[in-house]
């Protein structure tokens, strides 16, 4: 099994809708690592490293987003894993 990672912007409405928080639920569901933050733009912008499979489920979860939010897309960029996360963490930065 082989650890991959993912950068991703979610456009929509995905502020002020509870998405960081049910991500970070997912992503530990499924054993991901990373974090997740708001960006000033709007968007949410994820780092998510873990089995590939994983990371594929937790993408159609992203495009789906909590029953809140209005997912209009999802920019994915294909990353060498950092290796250094030991959990998934939202960043209030």
């Amino acid at each position: 099994m082989s650890v991959v990672a993912f950068h991703a912007a979610v456009h929509g409405r995905v502020q002020h809708v509870g998405f960081r928080y049910f991500a970070r639920a997912e992503a530990e569901r499924l054993g991901i690592c990373g974090w997740i933050r708001n960006n000033p733009g709007g968007e949410v912008e994820i780092h998510a490293e873990g089995e590939a499979e994983n990371l594929k489920e937790f993408i159609s979860w992203l495009r789906k987003g909590p029953p809140q939010s209005v997912v209009i897309s999802v920019d994915i960029d294909w990353r060498e894993p950092y290796g250094t996360y030991k959990g998934f963490m939202v960043d209030y930065g």
